[in-house]
């Protein structure tokens, strides 16, 4: 069943169902794949302006599509991104936070939990 706001019929609906059997065909689970074919079809759909509401990250960056996985892949170090640790940051009201790189941002993060 396609995220709201996506009529039947529609490519974003079959953009959905495409992705939905991508991932499961990788290995997801059934209720997985349905989650992250929901918000690959809402973040094109907030890039190309057809929902009335997004998110600041939904607008920059590589469209998932583009970034074919990465970032979800199994190389590299696993963890929040460096805008996620900043918004936590900013929630723990630590200064100095806008010129932290991700690994201070990180400790910084860490110490206070």
């Amino acid at each position: 069943m396609p995220p709201r706001g996506v009529r039947k019929g529609t490519k974003r609906a079959r953009q959905y169902e495409h992705v939905k059997s991508s991932a499961r065909q990788r290995g997801a689970s059934t209720r997985r794949a349905e989650e992250i074919a929901a918000r690959t079809v809402q973040k094109e759909r907030a890039r190309s302006g057809e929902s009335r509401t997004r998110s600041r990250t939904s607008l920059r960056g590589e469209s998932p599509g583009r970034r074919g996985g990465r970032r979800s892949g199994t190389r590299g170090p696993k963890g929040r991104t460096r805008e996620q640790l900043y918004n936590e940051a900013k929630k723990y009201n630590i200064r100095g936070r806008s010129r932290m790189t991700k690994a201070q941002l990180q400790r910084a993060v860490d110490s206070r939990k």
